[in-house]
């Protein structure tokens, strides 16, 4: 049995159970910037990824084909996340294309991250971080289908970072 495969699918599930029953009814009343922000600095929080480079944390036999890429791909992602809350703050002609591409790059990191993981093992050197895909990777998934549809709504209904409730509960009611 594999115990790793199990606690992301189990996180996976109550974490889109949250997106389902809480945020996904409370988005059409909620400005575009109030719920982009938490979730970029989630995602800036991805930094942590870099202990998949800590002997002590992980086994010192951790696959380097694994750790690095997953590492340098967490960093970028955090950087990128940072970045684009940033813009998302400032209300920047950029925090849209900026989150585009931070969207992008962080769901190639977690892609790649797992076949790089199952093609290396790596889950059995995960040691102290194995809290990071069994709890944290689900949860910034669904971060990343909440970023996607509130851009593609952004987008389709014409929104502003700061459009008011009225103006997006209408469009809630399609």
């Amino acid at each position: 049995m594999n115990t790793l495969l199990i606690n992301i699918f189990c996180s996976l599930l109550i974490f889109s159970a949250a997106y389902l029953w809480l945020l996904k009814p409370a988005l059409p009343h909620i400005k575009p910037s109030t719920v982009l922000i938490p979730i970029l600095l989630l995602h800036a929080m991805r930094h942590l990824g870099l202990m998949f480079l800590t002997t002590g944390v992980t086994s010192s036999a951790m696959p380097p084909q694994f750790a690095i890429p997953s590492a340098a791909g967490d960093f970028l992602s955090a950087t990128l996340a940072f970045i684009a809350a940033f813009l998302v703050q400032r209300k920047s002609r950029f925090a849209v294309p900026m989150t585009w591409v931070f969207t992008v790059v962080g769901l190639a990191d977690f892609a790649m991250a797992v076949v790089l993981s199952r093609l290396y093992n790596a889950a059995d050197f995960m040691g102290g971080s194995y809290w990071i895909p069994s709890f944290w990777v689900p949860m910034l998934i669904v971060g990343h289908v909440v970023v996607i549809r509130v851009l593609r709504t952004m987008k389709r209904e014409g929104l502003s970072f700061d459009s008011t409730p009225t103006k997006l509960a209408r469009t809630s009611s399609h």
